[in-house]
């Protein structure tokens, strides 16, 4: 019996957003973005189940499209990028649940604390480009409690309102490219 070797599909950095939202005086939403980031997926069969799944990201490459809130993010009251430069995630579990939706579970690394996390897949489909390239494309989407992590900054405005939510959405479209 003839075993399958596992296809390596690598991230498209050109089609891929990494973005996350947080509340702002519970009143209103932040929305920013990573910029920079890495990642592939390895998997054994045509429909994805059981792939494995690593991911990182260049703390130092958030974006709210706001100088100075970057550089409060960057700092060590957050991100602290100088001591913990990346972001990490690796998949414990890769699971359809129906059609084109996948739970995927693995343990990200935000700073020194790894916590595991539940993520929704929605699974876009796969094409190939001008050039011959076979591509695939999903959106990962979950929550996350920034404080699990260490990141427990906090603000409160003199009439008492939380500057910063604790609860973090992540919204990743990630586009894969197949590798020969």
């Amino acid at each position: 019996m003839a075993t399958q070797t596992a296809t390596k599909w690598v991230i498209d950095p050109m089609h891929t957003e990494v973005h996350f939202k947080v509340k702002h005086l519970v009143i209103s939403t932040v929305t920013g973005s990573f910029k920079m980031f890495d990642g592939h997926l390895e998997t054994e069969n045509d429909d994805f189940e059981d792939a494995k799944v690593e991911f990182s990201i260049d703390a130092s490459s958030v974006d709210t499209n706001q100088d100075q809130r970057d550089g409060h993010l960057k700092s060590p009251e957050f991100f602290d990028v100088e001591k913990y430069p990346k972001i990490s995630f690796k998949s414990t579990s890769f699971k359809k649940t129906g059609g084109n939706e996948y739970v995927l579970k693995g343990d990200l690394t935000i700073k020194d604390v790894t916590k595991p996390v539940t993520l929704n897949v929605e699974h876009g489909g796969s094409a190939t480009d001008f050039y011959g390239n076979v591509k695939t494309g999903f959106e990962i989407t979950g929550k996350i409690n920034r404080r699990d992590f260490g990141l427990t900054w906090e603000g409160i405005t003199e009439a008492g309102s939380i500057v910063a939510g604790d609860e973090i959405k992540l919204i990743i479209n990630a586009q894969f490219a197949k590798q020969a």
